[in-house]
């Protein structure tokens, strides 16, 4: 196992990070059948033995109970991995437990502490925007709780462009700690992030934690054209919804990948996986399995790396539409590259 450093921070995490959202059987989970404790602790502890340091959570992942097997699964070796959890979903019918206030967000890591088994998170991170609170009550909530050391470094997911920016701009005119790194949804069937937000978290030294990047399984082959396979391979109509693939793009992608893996012997998911890993500011990609057998092949997307050709090859083929600016800075830089072009 590598080691990266977390955006511009010291810290040091894992080229493949452990999610445990599958931890649990509430909400979601309790419809397909969420890990108990035993069955958690297997995988803690494979990952562990790889070298994965990096393990990632959630309190709205079942409701808590993620966050309790985790805490339980890693028992006295919390000390040796960054932990980290989110906070800013709804967690009770109760008005106030959700959003990102200042009440929210101290009570809910006040929460989260209690569940994980420890006294302090490595990496708390806000699930995504809140529209209805300031965004500087909730920069200076967290400033607070690294200062009381109960957060040691400040993350965010899922937020558009400008968001991040203001947000940034606000810490460092108020001189409040500031986000380190960005947790968003990436694979080769969604290369939005490359738009703006990757070339932002290039820009201000923000690590880069991808999730999703098998597209829920979907670049991992078990899903065949046409819906055709095993009942336990076909997407749900809600994670058909919610991926929103271009599925003649999607299995376009997807025949380059297992012609990849059948040319390196390995699993398409590992093709899927070292594909981000080439990609900056990645600095630790977000893996999750339900069972042993998924988590060692993931692992080992770790142990080699695809080529410049088959980068070009997936980059081609994957290559997302251009959307203005884009289209236009990619003309103007043409034509400063080109003195004998005239506009």
């Amino acid at each position: 196992m590598q080691y990266r450093k977390l955006g511009r921070s010291g810290l040091l995490v894992s080229e493949l990070c452990f999610g445990s959202m599958s931890f649990g059987a509430a909400g979601y989970w309790e419809k397909i059948g969420g890990l108990d404790q035993q069955a958690a602790q297997r995988l803690v502890d494979i990952a562990l033995d790889a070298g994965v340091n990096f393990f990632d959570t959630a309190d709205v992942y079942s409701y808590g109970q993620s966050e309790e097997i985790l805490g339980k699964a890693l028992g006295s070796r919390r000390d040796r991995v960054v932990l980290a959890t989110k906070v800013r979903g709804r967690m009770s019918p109760e008005i106030n437990d959700v959003g990102l206030s200042r009440k929210h967000i101290i009570q809910s890591c006040e929460n989260s502490l209690r569940r994980l088994g420890t006294d302090y998170i490595d990496l708390y991170i806000v699930h995504s925007f809140d529209f209805l609170t300031p965004l500087e009550e909730t920069l200076s909530t967290l400033d607070d709780l690294v200062r009381q050391g109960k957060v040691r470094y400040l993350g965010c997911s899922n937020f558009f462009a400008w968001q991040l920016m203001k947000s940034l701009a606000l810490s460092e005119k108020y001189l409040w700690e500031k986000f380190i790194s960005l947790q968003a949804h990436y694979s080769l069937v969604a290369r939005d992030v490359e738009y703006e937000l990757a070339p932002l978290c290039e820009d201000q030294g923000l690590g880069l934690t991808p999730w999703s990047p098998l597209a829920s399984g979907f670049l991992t082959g078990k899903y065949p054209r046409g819906g055709k396979g095993p009942a336990d391979a076909r997407r749900s109509k809600e994670e058909q919804n919610f991926l929103q693939l271009d599925e003649d793009k999607a299995y376009a992608i997807l025949d380059v990948v297992e012609r990849i893996a059948a040319q390196r012997n390995v699993s398409p998911a590992q093709v899927s996986l070292n594909y981000l890993l080439r990609k900056s500011p990645v600095c630790s990609v977000i893996i999750g399995a339900t069972k042993p057998e998924q988590l060692h092949d993931n692992l080992r997307s770790a142990d080699w790396v695809l080529t410049g050709d088959e980068m070009r090859m997936l980059d081609e083929v994957s290559q997302p539409s251009r959307l203005y600016p884009k289209w236009m800075l990619d003309f103007t830089r043409l034509d400063r590259d080109n003195p004998n072009m005239l506009l």
